[in-house]
């Protein structure tokens, strides 16, 4: 008897490599929508059907259906954009999204609201301006982060040069892509099968992460596949490999949880890239795919058990893993204003709340980045804090960058709380369809009643690492907040209190399905006892363990780091 599998097993088998009837339904002028099947597979190609969820109820007494839109992800190695591409995807967000640029936590951009008609047009765009929305989403390697800001140039080129080799060489091979999309060939007879992914490709979706210590930005330890650089003299030698890592959970179901990698081992970087193919093979082989819920790598390992992962991964590579080696990291934040790289040229990190650039008063950011992008010779980084970089920027040419920046309200980040410059939040409301609460609307808000209390401690500048999330399915990364809060019903969220400002541990439960009134009232005393008790230099999520507030017990599969 055939394995049961669940329903988007059949639909990514009958596909046709992603194809289905997506041409068919784009096509249709009677809905919005795409059918079902369609959506499911629309998710290979970079994007997600969404409505307005703040209209619902309204166009449901109208007798309407839903205002449907589209939601489209880049594809972005590293998260690097030339000035030329950043200028053409700012044009598509003027053109056809209903609410500008968006930076996500994987550093690369999202459109919202899209209408259906105008979703072959931007994907032309994109791939015109030499991107690609293929795999940014769906079952697949999704877009490969790495530690965005340049310092050690050398150091940093050699590791962003194999994040894009293995986006490039890990990705899907069909061609329904450029059929769909660019009108090229059709596919005449039964497609192809894809080398790597098989027919219906991975259980879930996968994430590679590679991080450069002593920075961990990008949280190398959320990764499915967490690579930590490792140099010697200044060149990149290898990769500490860190396997297991996943933020998704769901209310009220022991069986999901958010998990942290573990380093296994050390591999050359010429090992890198078998290595990393192996471990999403095994992945597709060993996965769930009756439980969607259950289809992580992290549920693999937990089930199989690490020793039998890692025997499997050294047998189908036909070598052994060597001991970790030493690392160590500082912090998973972003250090805004100007840094010096090793060769001289500049880097301004600036600070986008939410990663949403619009025009709003003075504050004028997608028009701000746009005459950015005009005169900059370098390029742009996105960072996995929702945060922008301009990067490799010559030292005659700072006084013409930092006008721009000034005329345009980008400098407001020289003045923020230390809270407010660490807080991440995901979309949610209106538009996700997994949302309980608001998380994006909704951070400005608490981000303001929490200053009130800090400013009242004399903590105003401590840096605090806020994540705010509208479900627990985790895009903005809470489960590694200092402070986080995950949305349990329309105002209400889980508090949970105590990861460290390394990305190594993860925060507790604190406080259940409470209120806002009930989180401000929690967090008073423990502000209070944090700004009279801390100690030099301690983070507010250590302080909390220190000092008893929350049990000395680690989370669930804190990763065992090799520190230096």
């Amino acid at each position: 008897m055939a394995p049961q599998v669940s329903e988007v097993e059949h639909i990514k088998e009958r596909s046709r490599q992603l194809r289905g009837t997506i041409v068919e339904s784009l096509a249709d002028p009677t809905t919005g929508s795409v059918s079902e099947d369609d959506n499911r597979l629309l998710k290979f190609h970079g994007s997600y059907q969404q409505d307005d969820r703040d209209l619902r109820e309204e166009r449901r007494k109208q007798k309407l259906e839903p205002l449907y839109a589209f939601m489209l992800r880049a594809r972005l190695p590293g998260g690097v954009v030339t000035p030329a591409q950043w200028l053409v995807f700012d044009q598509l967000a003027q053109d056809y999204a209903s609410s500008g640029l968006r930076i996500t936590t994987r550093q690369t951009f999202q459109w919202h609201g899209l209408l259906k008609h105008n979703l072959k047009p931007t994907i032309a765009a994109i791939n015109h301006a030499l991107a690609s929305t293929i795999a940014a989403c769906g079952d697949v390697l999704r877009n490969v982060v790495a530690t965005p800001l340049p310092e050690q140039s050398s150091l940093h080129a050699q590791a962003l040069a194999w994040a894009s080799k293995l986006s490039a060489e890990l990705a899907p091979q069909t061609s329904a892509y450029h059929e769909i999309w660019l009108d090229g060939e059709k596919l005449v007879g039964e497609a192809p099968v894809e080398p790597l992914y098989g027919k219906t490709y991975l259980p879930r979706k996968f994430k590679i992460g590679l991080a450069i210590p002593p920075l961990n930005d990008i949280d190398v330890f959320a990764q499915d596949l967490g690579l930590i650089a490792i140099a010697e003299g200044g060149e990149l030698v290898g990769f500490n490999i860190a396997v297991g890592g996943g933020m998704g959970a769901s209310h009220g179901d022991p069986a999901t949880y958010p998990r942290l990698a573990e380093v296994i081992g050390f591999v050359t970087a010429e090992q890198l890239r078998a290595t990393a193919e192996q471990v999403i093979c095994i992945q597709r082989d060993w996965g769930d795919r009756a439980v969607r819920k259950h289809a992580r790598l992290k549920y693999t390992l937990d089930d199989r058990g690490t020793d039998v992962f890692k025997a499997e991964l050294e047998k189908r590579l036909g070598f052994a893993l060597q001991p970790a080696r030493a690392f160590h990291f500082d912090h998973n934040g972003d250090r805004y204003g100007w840094t010096e790289g090793e060769d001289g040229r500049w880097h301004l990190t600036l600070k986008i709340e939410s990663g949403r650039l619009l025009d709003r008063g003075e504050r004028r950011l997608l028009t701000g980045m746009r005459e950015l992008a005009k005169v900059h010779r370098g390029d742009f980084r996105m960072t996995c804090n929702q945060n922008v970089i301009i990067a490799n920027v010559a030292p005659a040419e700072r006084a013409r960058i930092d006008a721009i920046v000034a005329a345009h309200g980008f400098e407001d980040y020289q003045r923020q709380s230390g809270i407010r410059r660490h807080a991440t939040s995901c979309v949610a409301l209106p538009t996700c369809g997994l949302a309980m609460a608001e998380s994006e609307r909704y951070l400005p808000t608490i981000l303001q009643k929490l200053e009130g209390l800090l400013e009242q401690h004399g903590l105003r500048d401590a840096p605090i690492l806020l994540r705010l999330s509208g479900c627990p399915n985790g895009c903005s990364r809470p489960y590694l907040g200092e402070i986080a809060l995950v949305g349990r019903a329309p105002g209400r969220y889980d508090l949970r209190l105590g990861a460290d400002f390394r990305g190594q541990r993860m925060n507790r439960p604190y406080r259940e399905n409470i209120d806002e009134a009930a989180i401000l009232a929690a967090l008073d005393p423990l502000f209070a006892r944090y700004a009279a008790e801390r100690k030099e230099g301690e983070g507010f999520g250590d302080f909390l363990l220190r000092a008893g507030v929350l049990p000395d017990e680690p989370a669930h599969r804190i990763p065992i780091g090799v520190v230096a």
